[in-house]
């Protein structure tokens, strides 16, 4: 699958997919975009958005994309480190189209 990290997730949480092509939104030259352009430009080419932000649903017409997106409950590197493996597993579950939201437990 190929994931995108938004600009707000830790780097270091693409040690913990690696049965997954990851990149970051800095790494393709997007971390200055905003939701709405982010999500056009990430849908042709990755098949899994991961964000901490947790008000996209709220700002951006989520409804009918092929792009799966994972909205993860912190940027906070320690907490995410810990969560790491459940992660992993939702995002190894991720169909298009999905949209789901992670809670700290």
């Amino acid at each position: 699958m190929r994931v995108l990290l938004d600009a707000c997730v830790p780097r270091p949480l693409r040690k913990f997919l690696p049965d997954h092509t990851v990149h970051t939104a800095q790494e393709m030259g997007w971390g200055q975009l905003k939701n709405g352009a982010l999500l056009q430009a990430v849908e042709p080419q990755f098949d899994a958005f991961l964000t901490s932000d947790q008000n996209l649903k709220y700002q951006q017409n989520i409804a009918g994309r092929k792009l799966a997106i994972l909205v993860l409950p912190t940027n906070d590197w320690p907490t995410l480190k810990r969560l790491a493996d459940k992660i992993a597993t939702k995002v190894a579950a991720l169909k298009p189209g999905d949209f789901v939201e992670m809670s700290l437990e």
